[in-house]
């Protein structure tokens, strides 16, 4: 009997501590969000949602800026999950290094600017409490992230592209000669 009391104490201490880490987040970090959000969208308004199209079109033509500064706006003004949508701006066949440059982008971020993915804070924070317990500043972890993030979402951004582009001209390349052998047949 005193097992299943013991367990059930357990059981309800598991959700007793969920509470009391959900009620510190919600006096901590959420309100910061929703100030950040809230200044990130007042910036696109008084930008211009027309401007932000035309400058994300100008930075899709070169390949570095492709995967750099293109996926790095995208995940800081319209965060996680929405920032993949910049994707539209592309042709196809750079949709999948795109995709995978933003997607890789939304941890390093974090430390910087917690509004653009508020999911990987307790990934970043997880990390960043070790830092804290040295009596270290979290400023430069965030700033390496940061520089870290943006050479791997440029390395997976150009080798995607160019994995991508092989297996495009190899589906071509099939479907070519199958049309070639039903003509002849």
């Amino acid at each position: 009997m005193d097992v299943l009391v013991h367990v059930a104490e357990g059981f309800i201490g598991m959700f007793q501590k969920g509470g009391e880490t959900f009620m510190g987040l919600f006096t901590g970090i959420i309100p910061t969000l929703i100030c950040l959000i809230t200044a990130i969208n007042a910036i696109i308004k008084m930008v211009g949602e027309e401007r932000i199209h035309r400058f994300a079109q100008k930075c899709t033509k070169n390949i570095v800026l492709r995967y750099t500064i293109f996926p790095v706006l995208a995940v800081f003004f319209l965060t996680n999950p929405m920032a993949y949508t910049f994707g539209k701006f592309l042709p196809e066949k750079q949709k999948p290094a795109f995709y995978d440059a933003a997607v890789s982008f939304v941890h390093p971020v974090t430390g910087l600017f917690p509004h653009a993915n508020p999911a990987e804070l307790f990934v970043y924070m997880g990390i960043a409490q070790g830092i804290t317990t040295l009596g270290l500043s979290l400023g430069p972890l965030a700033i390496r992230f940061f520089i870290v993030g943006v050479i791997v979402i440029l390395i997976r951004g150009i080798v995607t592209e160019k994995i991508t582009e092989a297996m495009m001209k190899n589906k071509q390349v099939k479907s070519d000669s199958d049309s070639a052998q039903t003509m002849s047949a």
